[in-house]
């Protein structure tokens, strides 16, 4: 699960159309420059499809809808070949690829551990030891199988569920850039909650200045000058909660089924979003020096990682 990291793109002249739509429940915002006004219209139209492309993503693989394509496979049954979407599938196997890499840090079958983690936030209160193992023992992503042939997956194991909140909204970014660049519009920036995609830079300019934020909301810990390139941004800045006098992250760890509690934040800038948002969650779980690793994955440019030593302050 990627954070709703606050970002800015500072000032960058003329001719720039923006827009906004809320999609996968957060705010997505794509920022065009055009050559002259008169393609004022062509470029909304093809923002507006591209929009299109993420909210079918999103009406495919949320688990929040009950009767999405993705919420539908916990009710399939263990060892049964199940027929998936073009879309669906592409997204599972580069999830299950990513959860590989990672060593589980970042794992797509996280469901069961992440609608357990949601209810205690609510609530207040851990869930109780036999019910968080119950979870823990319908996750991991070795537990599914995909066959390329007949585009299909095969649960091993019973209840399992996914969650693809940590690298949906990169992917989405990925595929409303590409549609932008095939329409004829590649000197745009998407912007999927703390994901940021970035094509082509803008005139006149080396190219897209982008502010990182972790710890501090009013200061940016830095500013980067990027192009054809995506970043991601993954911490506890804005979402976390207290629980019997521990401060959780909203960011789940697979190995114990609850938010983390050390505070660290990272940036992964690589060449598409849907690397950078699941590895700035799986950086977040590994820690400081496991994190750095994910630097040799293929298209990962850069990892940023922060912390703070002191407790996380209570938040009111």
């Amino acid at each position: 699960m990627t954070m709703l990291f606050l970002f800015a793109v500072l000032p960058i002249g003329a001719e720039e159309l923006s827009f906004e739509r809320t999609l996968m429940g957060t705010r997505f915002r794509v920022v065009c420059h055009i050559d002259n006004r008169s393609q004022v219209k062509e470029a909304t139209q093809a923002v507006n499809a591209a929009f299109e492309i993420a909210g079918a993503l999103n009406d495919t693989a949320s688990d929040y809808i009950a009767e999405s394509e993705l919420s539908r496979l916990g009710t399939q049954a263990a060892e049964t070949p199940v027929p998936l979407s073009a879309s669906l599938y592409v997204l599972l196997d580069h999830s299950r690829r990513l959860a590989e890499a990672a060593d589980g840090a970042f794992d797509p079958s996280l469901g069961p551990l992440t609608k357990l983690w949601r209810k205690a936030r609510d609530q207040g209160r851990l869930p109780k030891p036999e019910i968080l193992r119950a979870a823990r023992s319908a996750v991991g992503w070795q537990n599914f199988t995909l066959d390329a042939k007949s585009r299909s997956i095969t649960l091993h194991q019973n209840h399992m569920a996914f969650d693809l909140g940590g690298v949906a909204k990169g992917y989405a970014a990925d595929l409303m850039f590409e549609s932008l660049a095939a329409a004829g519009f590649p000197r745009v920036l998407i912007a999927a909650g703390g994901d940021i995609r970035l094509g082509d830079a803008p005139p006149g300019r080396e190219g897209w200045r982008v502010a990182l934020q972790t710890f501090d909301p009013a200061r940016p810990d830095e500013v980067i000058v990027l192009v054809n390139a995506a970043v991601s941004t993954s911490g506890d800045l804005y979402q976390s909660v207290e629980i019997e006098g521990v401060r959780y992250s909203h960011l789940l760890n697979p190995a114990t089924g609850l938010g983390l509690t050390q505070r660290i934040a990272v940036s992964v800038i690589a060449d598409e979003a849907k690397l950078s948002d699941p590895l700035a969650t799986a950086a977040c779980v590994l820690g400081v020096d496991d994190a750095m690793a994910l630097r040799k994955l293929p298209g990962v440019r850069e990892v940023k990682v922060r912390t703070v030593q002191e407790p996380m302050p209570t938040q009111r």
